[in-house]
């Protein structure tokens, strides 16, 4: 077992980009702390600008996003949304919710994205949308995906909770579907504890989306001077982040291209430093397509069985390095099975049983992560020679 001195790794810290704080007591003293304030109008109008987006309405959550989206979508009992197994469970309880079966389509084995390939066979006559998941902040291929929702007459809802501040092709994820979904939770790129955004970039949709907001009511209407008096109109809920949460991130927002400058620089060093194992075949790592531009989100290797992926993983944890797996598939998941039976995901169940999240964090110290590669290292490397000699013996 390897041994280290050191503090703890953790997995995550959130962190003060810059005048968050300021910020705050700004909100609290200019009042209106309910929400759709200054500073949640002016993080709608610096994402707008920045992703050419042509209405953002800020939310307490990604998953309040993807549940208006879902109610969006118009969705009844028995209708169906093709989207991943790999991914978080709002991905897939926000259509729930609407009655909707979620059908769930592989992944590909080099970024871990919905497979474009598989989609049109899993399209039946009770499809109604597709919800690609941009994992790691790497895009989906959205003009295949596109194209077949287009034909298909299905609505697209991105799930780019990760993916705030990346690109597809010169175009920002959450710009190209019909909806898009951000998240601004303390383990994304840019963070206010809890908070997110949908995009709409169909404007059909957009009146409907500030009536679902705003509790079913359209007071946005009223404060437009469109309508005399607002009343009750729609189903809808509390979809309004708090001020305080929204001058937190604005703060944030403002210092979006030195956040990104700096985990481009932890990526790499990862990348650069584990890249002779992979060379060894020791372990894969992330792939970014060329037509795709990563905001750097996570990093993460996989190792070549899942037994060795849990003796790594629990070795460096041992050392201090808070490192993690992620999903659990969701068609594996009890409540997956419940709604849809047994499925049998190849690509999704063995990519997801081997692989490792590593600390990933703006204020992670060189130090910090060196010591990170090293303890991986170390432990991939001596795993590596015991399955090794495992297969001589055998």
């Amino acid at each position: 077992m390897i041994k280290e001195s050191v503090a703890p790794v953790p997995f995550n810290r959130p962190f003060v980009a810059g005048k968050e704080l300021y910020y705050i007591a700004q909100a609290v003293t200019m009042g209106n702390l309910g929400g759709d304030g200054y500073f949640t109008k002016k993080c709608v109008s610096l994402m707008e600008e920045r992703f050419g987006i042509p209405k953002i309405l800020m939310t307490p959550s990604c998953t309040a996003a993807l549940e208006m989206a879902a109610q969006l979508c118009d969705l009844q009992p028995g209708d169906e949304v093709i989207m991943p197994s790999y991914t978080f469970v709002s991905t897939a309880s926000a259509f729930v919710r609407m009655g909707a079966t979620p059908v769930f389509v592989d992944v590909r084995p080099d970024t871990l994205n919905l497979d474009e390939t598989l989609i049109e066979d899993a399209i039946t006559d009770r499809t109604k949308a597709i919800c690609p998941v941009h994992y790691a902040g790497v895009s989906c291929e959205m003009d295949r995906i596109m194209a077949i929702a287009r034909g298909n007459n299905l609505l697209v809802v991105e799930d780019a909770a990760q993916g705030v501040n990346s690109w597809y092709n010169d175009r920002a994820l959450g710009s190209i579907g019909d909806l898009g979904c951000y998240s601004f939770h303390e383990t994304k790129n840019y963070i206010c504890g809890e908070g997110g955004a949908l995009c709409i970039n169909n404007p059909n949709l957009i009146e409907r989306a500030e009536i679902i907001r705003d509790k079913g009511t359209n007071r946005q209407r009223f404060f437009r001077g469109e309508v005399d008096k607002y009343t009750w109109v729609e189903v809808g809920s509390s979809y309004v982040p708090s001020e305080i949460c929204s001058a937190f991130l604005c703060a944030q927002l403002e210092e979006m291209d030195r956040i990104s400058e700096r985990r481009a620089e932890i990526y790499q060093r990862y990348r650069q430093a584990f890249e002779p194992l992979e060379a060894e075949e020791l372990i894969q790592l992330p792939s970014i397509p060329e037509d795709c531009r990563s905001n750097y989100h996570l990093f993460f290797i996989i190792l070549p069985t899942a037994e060795q992926r849990d003796q790594v993983l629990n070795e460096i944890r041992d050392a201090g390095v808070k490192a993690v797996f992620h999903y659990v598939p969701l068609h594996n998941s009890p409540k997956g099975r419940e709604l849809i039976g047994d499925l049998t995901l190849p690509v999704t169940e063995d990519l997801s049983a081997r692989l490792i999240r590593m600390p990933f964090y703006h204020g992670l110290t060189t130090e910090q992560q060196d010591f990170c590669i090293r303890i991986v290292i170390e432990s991939v490397t001596k795993n590596a020679g015991k399955l090794c000699m495992s297969i001589t013996q055998s």
